[in-house]
């Protein structure tokens, strides 16, 4: 099968290395990389979402890194919208886009298509809002499987954004959010598509995950987030849950040790971890798993991969 030809999907829990071998894929076959991170997307945030440095793109061409403020919203629609512009513009130039991340929903609207789900005033979705702060995510996750028993297999109990979101779809339209998803068309036919899984030993990752920690704190990630805190993002904003927020404002308020930070990085990354992995096996059983060793292999190949 020839790459050159196709859109190169990589996934894979965070810490496995995906943009590295992005990098090296993309210096075989003449490709062009896309960012499917949503946190990456925020130029606030470089070093809490490993983000690649300039000095990293080793030549390179990343797109959608860094590009939006954390202090402006951006949808999954937007993002979808920025990838299809990318996607033709890199194929006029006749190379390969490779796009690359840990967010399985960016992957899933790519491959399957966006939800055509009607407007919702804010007036209605604040309400929504406000009874989830009054009840907690606990008893709101509780009512919203008595309203939308379907999102119980599709939404992670601590979930809070994806639940408030379901749970206004349904009171507003009378219809669960997974039946507006069955309703949904892709742009590009599944065989516009190389998907590849990036898997890694939980144990090898472990080790990885907690240098990551360390390396982040050496780096800057005080000071990233003394400067994201004086902005004032509304808590209920999903960028507010970038991993080492929470932990370094801790820090920064005196209540724990910076050993601590790291450690408080670290769980919450493998936790993180895991939620990847989980998607994976419920989402993308179709995609081809390499792990470290069938990675090396693949980029020792030119251009082309033996199915």
């Amino acid at each position: 099968m020839d790459f050159k030809s196709k859109i190169i999907l990589i996934y894979g829990p965070t810490a496995s290395g995906k943009s590295h071998f992005a990098v090296q894929l993309a210096k075989k076959i003449n490709g062009e990389i896309i960012n499917a991170d949503s946190m990456q997307i925020y130029e606030e945030l470089k070093i809490l979402s490993a983000r690649p440095f300039k000095k990293d793109y080793q030549k390179i061409k990343h797109h959608l890194y860094g590009f939006q403020s954390v202090k402006k919203k951006f949808s999954t629609g937007e993002w979808l919208k920025l990838v299809h512009k990318k996607i033709l513009e890199i194929k006029k130039r006749k190379k390969t886009p490779i796009l690359v991340g840990g967010t399985g929903l960016y992957f899933k609207v790519l491959t399957e298509g966006m939800v055509n789900i009607p407007n919702i005033p804010i007036k209605f979705r604040q309400k929504i809002r406000s009874l989830h702060e009054r009840l907690g995510q606990k008893k709101f996750f509780l009512n919203l499987l008595k309203i939308d028993p379907l999102v119980r297999n599709h939404i992670n109990p601590s979930d809070s954004q994806r639940s408030i979101r379901a749970y206004e779809i349904k009171l507003f339209t009378n219809k669960s959010m997974y039946n507006w998803f069955r309703n949904t068309k892709s742009n590009y036919d599944q065989k516009d598509f190389y998907k590849i899984y990036l898997d890694f030993p939980r144990k090898d990752l472990k080790i990885r995950i907690a240098e990551r920690a360390k390396e982040m704190i050496k780096k800057g990630a005080i000071d990233e987030v003394r400067k994201f805190i004086a902005f004032r993002i509304p808590k209920n904003k999903s960028v507010n849950k970038a991993i080492g927020v929470s932990e370094i404002e801790e820090y920064l308020n005196k209540k724990i040790e910076i050993e601590e930070v790291i450690e408080k990085i670290s769980v919450k990354t493998r936790q993180y971890a895991k939620r990847q992995s989980t998607w994976a096996r419920g989402n993308m059983m179709n995609w081809k798993k390499i792990n470290p060793n069938s990675r090396n292999k693949l980029l020792k190949k030119k251009y082309k991969l033996i199915t």
